[in-house]
């Protein structure tokens, strides 16, 4: 890829010269955790339980690359959390987890030209889902936490739970789904955008006609047509007209 300039403070670009126009897209692919959300709800929901420290230190070394197998380095995290309530993740979701700056007004701007929406996570359905539906997304994946039934109802069993796809969502699964959806929208990847912070997004990135990298971590910003290193997620309507 050549290599990358300043298109505007905080904004840079490589492998194109903008802007693009926005129409050619039919759909944009978005990470959640430090994406959309302003959160790793993973980390969040650890604090509850007050193992934040251990917790985010495996999710950094993770979304840095350092840990490659994300499968693994999520089970670990989640055998964590363990005892954890439903309350705990309640109290999360009310108090802690926010849509990132500019989140409304990107997918605002795309769903206005008549593209899709896919939501692609190593989180949790608890969070999805509720993103989802705030954001009015057509299709999401994400990972299912299993809770205890009997004596022990409401409380994190420290596993998750396989779904009809498979196990965890993790790089290759995000992938996957990006272009399942391409797929069933009859469109090419290269008319998707696919937007990440971490690692685990490089997959999902490597295959959409233009990739996005929002504060995102070093090697996803190198590797990224687009990288907003300031301000909110709508700076990529500056690229995109």
């Amino acid at each position: 890829m050549t290599s990358s300039s300043e298109f505007a403070p905080g904004l840079t670009v490589q492998g194109f010269t903008p802007p693009l126009n926005l129409k050619d897209f039919k759909l944009i692919a978005f990470d959640m955790d430090s994406t959309l959300i302003n959160i790793e709800c993973v980390d969040e929901i650890a604090d509850a339980a007050g193992l934040k420290a251990e917790v985010a230190a495996i999710t950094e070394a993770t979304m840095r690359g350092e840990i490659a197998d994300f499968k693994e380095s999520l089970r670990r995290r989640v055998r964590l959390l363990r005892g954890v309530t439903v309350a705990h993740m309640e109290q999360v979701l009310a108090e802690r987890l926010q849509l990132n700056p500019g989140a409304e007004a990107l997918v605002k701007a795309c769903k206005a030209v008549g593209m899709k929406v896919l939501l692609v996570s190593g989180g949790f359905t608890y969070f999805t889902d509720r993103v989802r539906d705030r954001l009015g997304i057509d299709y999401t994946r994400s990972n299912v936490l299993e809770i205890e039934s009997g004596p022990n109802c409401g409380q994190l069993t420290g596993r998750m739970v396989d779904q009809p796809w498979g196990d965890i969502c993790d790089g290759a699964e995000k992938r996957k789904m990006l272009l399942e959806t391409c797929a069933l929208l009859g469109i090419s990847p290269r008319q998707a955008i696919a937007v990440g912070d971490g690692a685990n997004d490089l997959p999902m990135m490597g295959e959409a006609g233009l990739s996005v990298a929002y504060h995102a971590k070093p090697r996803v910003r190198e590797q990224a047509m687009v990288a907003i290193n300031e301000g909110g997620l709508d700076r990529l309507l500056e690229v995109l007209r």
